[in-house]
């Protein structure tokens, strides 16, 4: 079982990482929570990795935090919940969103991520609700944000852009305008502020 790599970044295209080991190129998949902290391409990175193994494949996932693999793994115990969509969760939300989800029993917030049906998705608020509560008490439950406050996906992007130089103001009207075009999870709200912030980027 492969559990940790640490090497030199050599690709990203979100999902998909490359990372050499000692000569070896690690092929990865990784949620947009960990991609938006990625360093430059040819920086040392450091990833918690889960290895599935299929009869016909095996897909190495990295993680930035154990609390993102372990999350993962919890989710994988979840009938009907396979590594693609455990995968599309952390892309959607971040761990503490999903804690917060689980805690509210908010099933239509968990729909929007795709893959997740309403059937999956109330399984989902059933299944892991012990789980969660360990993960609260763990202290991953972030606390109740100010009004106006930019929280949840949007927030991940943003510190994103802001890791890229964007100014929070900029990188806050980005933001905005990517979730005018339908954006939901943060993979795809960070693609659509990345498109807009290049001109003749938009579509």
């Amino acid at each position: 079982m492969i559990g940790h790599l640490r090497g030199t970044l050599l690709h990203k295209d979100p999902p998909h990482l490359v990372v050499e080991v000692a000569g070896v190129g690690y092929e990865l998949e990784a949620p947009a929570s960990t991609w938006t902290r990625l360093p430059e391409i040819g920086a040392d990175v450091q990833l918690r990795t889960h290895l599935v193994i299929r009869e016909d494949q095996h897909l190495l996932f990295g993680f930035a935090t154990e609390a993102e693999r372990g999350l993962f793994r919890d989710l994988l115990k979840v009938t009907g919940v396979g590594a693609r969509i455990a995968l599309a969760i952390l892309s959607g939300t971040s761990v503490e969103g999903f804690v917060r989800c689980v805690q509210t029993r908010d099933a239509a917030a968990l729909t929007r991520v795709p893959g997740v049906g309403r059937k999956t998705a109330e399984r989902l608020l059933l299944d892991l609700r012990d789980r969660v509560e360990e993960m609260a008490a763990a202290g991953l439950a972030a606390p109740a944000a100010p009004a106006g406050a930019v929280t949840g996906p949007e927030a991940e992007v943003m510190d994103a852009l802001q890791a890229l130089g964007y100014r929070p103001a900029e990188a806050r009207r980005l933001v905005e305008q990517a979730q005018a075009g339908g954006a939901l999870t943060t993979a795809e709200i960070l693609r659509a502020a990345l498109r807009a912030a290049v001109p003749g980027g938009r579509s």
